[in-house]
């Protein structure tokens, strides 16, 4: 063993003493500033909206330029931490994404704000795969379910915490404070991991030296083509879009390209050979349907919260708060034991416990408020957390050490990807069940049915008695109907996406019979 000041490594590796946990800490600081900055901005869209003059589509690009980004550095993460060094390629992320949040905060126009934006997802990138893959490199196998519950808490709450985050620093102090806020916390992550990180180890030079810049060209085009579709698909009404069309040509055409490209190269830029393991590759499957669920959901939630509830940014990110906090308790607790129980039972038990919860919230009505919603959100984000950790060890704990790196940043991806496809679809599908919804409901309401010749009576009465002329109020009362008719098919289409969701999770079950046992009966990854 190699003996240090307050820790030891071994033969294998892996940390010992208390120099382990400061390393799980920073490694999930770096993490929860990446996954918090994802959705942070959402609430802060529209006085950024103001203050720089730009339309709804062009704010947009704020969101999409930071995810684009996201998904195109997260899988070559392992290439860059081999190339660099993963300490220096996990500080000079930090270093970079703080320095992008200052450029953000200090944006003086739209195109500023985007290209800033635009680093920090780069930069964040390096930050959520290279977290995961030193928790794994550092910790034994039968450690495992600790360290990666520290990891889960923030990347499991985070997409809650950001929104509850944001509303409190827009309303208070205005939308740069959203990026203000995070340079103490980078320096201090940045100090940390200068401190704790193990130094990096000397490669050999013709390996460290050999890039492959076709892969990354191939990588950028297809996945930033693919990115590109989902975010913008839904605004530019899809395939009736020669924009996005070509996007999903190119999208195709590049991610072919990419493939043959990185299974015949010597050095490729994205290991995309460590798919031979099993149990990565029906993981990452399960991994994308995980993020369709978990993001899809939680984009739904706050939509429903402010266009029907009508609530604040603020007052919708309380809303989400407790079920973040069941979550990161859940999270401690599991850790505790996910590594003595087979993973896919776990997973199976959050699976079900999902659907249930997502079969609960269809039940929601006009009258729906927060106590109606608070228990099912708490449930939520207690039963997610039975699928997040456990797949993450039955994915990446098989795996040998060296491929932990390709294999983490394979993982992450595709559940990158899997929100931003259950994004676009639920938000395609919310429009066109809205759609159907409405126009059912409006063939019952007619002048030959009776409900509504009362209904509008009745409204015409009360607004002649507030002062109105009988054409005014009439025309008022036909607009409040219509506008009734529009909430009623709103609803209706929110608890459509709450029940495709619930049984997506369902139908994935079977993929759980790919999966390893995880953390009971899981062999320890080989060392170097």
């Amino acid at each position: 063993m190699t003996k240090s000041n307050t820790s030891t490594v071994t033969k294998s590796g892996y940390v010992t003493g208390s120099r382990k946990w400061a390393i799980a800490f920073t490694a999930s600081l770096g993490a929860i500033l990446e996954v918090i900055d994802t959705s942070i901005v959402n609430v802060a869209l529209t006085e950024m909206q103001a203050s720089l003059g730009a339309t709804v589509g062009e704010i947009g690009w704020v969101v999409s330029g930071y995810a684009i980004a996201n998904v195109i550095l997260i899988p070559l993460s392992a290439w860059l931490g081999e190339h660099f060094g993963k300490k220096n390629y996990f500080i000079f992320s930090l270093v970079g994404f703080t320095i992008a949040s200052v450029m953000c905060g200090l944006s003086f126009n739209l195109p500023m704000l985007i290209i800033s934006r635009i680093l920090q997802g780069l930069c964040g990138g390096g930050l959520l795969a290279k977290a995961q893959a030193i928790l794994f490199e550092t910790f034994p196998p039968h450690e495992q379910g600790l360290a990666q519950s520290v990891f889960g808490v923030g990347v499991i709450a985070g997409p809650a915490i950001g929104p509850t985050l944001g509303g409190f620093l827009t309303d208070g102090l205005g939308w740069r404070w959203i990026f203000f806020v995070n340079i103490p916390f980078g320096i201090v992550a940045v100090a940390m991991a200068w401190v704790f990180l193990l130094n990096d180890k000397v490669r050999d030079k013709k390996q460290s030296t050999a890039v492959d810049w076709w892969g990354i060209a191939l990588l950028a085009i297809a996945v930033g083509s693919i990115q590109t579709f989902l975010e913008e698909g839904e605004k530019e009404d899809w395939f009736n879009s020669g924009f996005i069309t070509t996007l999903a040509i190119v999208g195709v055409t590049g991610l072919g390209l990419f493939i043959w490209r990185e299974l015949s190269t010597e050095h490729p830029a994205v290991d995309l050979r460590v798919l031979r393991h099993r149990s990565l590759a029906a993981g990452s499957v399960y991994s994308g349907i995980l993020g369709m669920g978990l993001y899809g959901a939680l984009f739904a939630v706050p939509i429903f919260a402010q266009s029907i509830l009508h609530f604040t940014a603020t007052q919708t990110g309380l809303l989400l708060a407790p079920g973040a906090l069941a979550s990161a308790i859940v999270m401690v607790l599991l850790g505790k034991i996910s590594t003595k129980v087979d993973a896919r039972l776990l997973i199976a038990s959050g699976a079900i416990g999902t659907a249930l919860v997502m079969f609960q919230l269809s039940d929601i009505t006009p009258q729906t408020g927060t106590d109606e919603l608070f228990w099912p959100l708490v449930w939520r984000g207690a039963v997610t957390v039975l699928m997040f950790l456990p797949l993450s060890l039955a994915t990446l704990g098989p795996l040998p050490k060296k491929d932990v790196s390709a294999g983490s940043g394979f993982y992450n991806l595709t559940r990158q990807l899997g929100g931003s496809v259950g994004i676009a679809a639920l938000t395609t599908l919310l429009t066109q069940r809205e759609a159907f919804h409405r126009a059912m409901l409006l063939t019952n309401v007619t002048p030959y049915d009776l409900a509504t010749n009362e209904r509008l009576d009745l409204l015409t009465g009360a607004l002649q008695a507030r002062g109105m002329d009988a054409t005014t109020a009439h025309q008022q009362a036909l607009a409040l109907v219509s506008q009734a008719v529009s909430q009623q098919a709103a609803v209706l289409s929110f608890a459509d996406i709450f029940r495709v969701v619930g049984v997506a999770f369902l139908c994935s079950m079977p993929l759980l019979l790919f999966l390893g046992k995880g953390g009971k009966g899981a062999k320890a990854p080989a060392a170097h």
